[in-house]
């Protein structure tokens, strides 16, 4: 985890000198704060920070948190950081574009319905990346509309409980995931 983290880290250094798209609505140099409202909806306080590395491609910098714990020991409790490099068919912040993804998150979930997290509790880490696919709409001065799908890989290593509070301790395990890895709906409100 320390090395994905400062791997992060590191290609955040390096952006050096930003550089703007050509655009009325745009600056010379330019840069995005966001939030993603599909993981709003899972109760998943997250910020995200996208930087401009040449006239098409960017760089994407998204965490969630969750600490919550609700009634009958349901909880989606996680933290996870996905770093992207985004290639942009026309320019950048504006139209389609590709990614290549990282993630690294640690996990605490269990006693929710879906995701058959019902009856068991799992607490462990994954790592992985993936490609995405989006599409970003200027709706203002300022502001970005983005939606985005990925798919790719994960490697978890969890530990399994009963879901109930000090469930009993079932075991250990990995697994390896194969599917969707990335979703948003996401507002994007930019600076100069």
């Amino acid at each position: 985890m320390k090395y994905f983290l400062l791997m992060s880290l590191s290609l955040l250094l390096f952006v050096v000198h930003v550089s703007g798209q050509e655009n009325e609505y745009y600056f010379s140099s330019v840069w995005a704060v966001k939030t993603n409202a599909l993981y709003w909806a899972t109760t998943t306080p997250n910020l995200g920070v996208e930087f401009g590395l040449g006239k098409k491609v960017s760089l994407d910098i998204s965490g969630n948190y969750n600490p919550w714990t609700f009634s009958d020991n349901k909880k989606l409790k996680h933290w996870l950081v996905q770093p992207e490099i985004r290639f942009w068919m026309c320019e950048r912040f504006n139209g389609h574009f590709f990614g290549v993804h990282g993630h690294y998150a640690e996990y605490n979930a269990g006693g929710i319905k879906v995701f058959g997290l019902k009856d068991h509790r799992y607490e462990g880490n994954l790592y992985g990346g993936g490609i995405s696919y989006g599409y970003q709409w200027i709706i203002g001065k300022y502001w970005n509309l983005e939606v985005t799908v990925g798919v790719g890989y994960a490697h978890l290593k969890y530990d399994k409980y009963e879901s109930e509070a000090c469930g009993r301790y079932i075991g250990e395990y990995k697994n390896n995931y194969f599917g969707p890895t990335k979703a948003g709906v996401t507002l994007m409100y930019f600076f100069k």
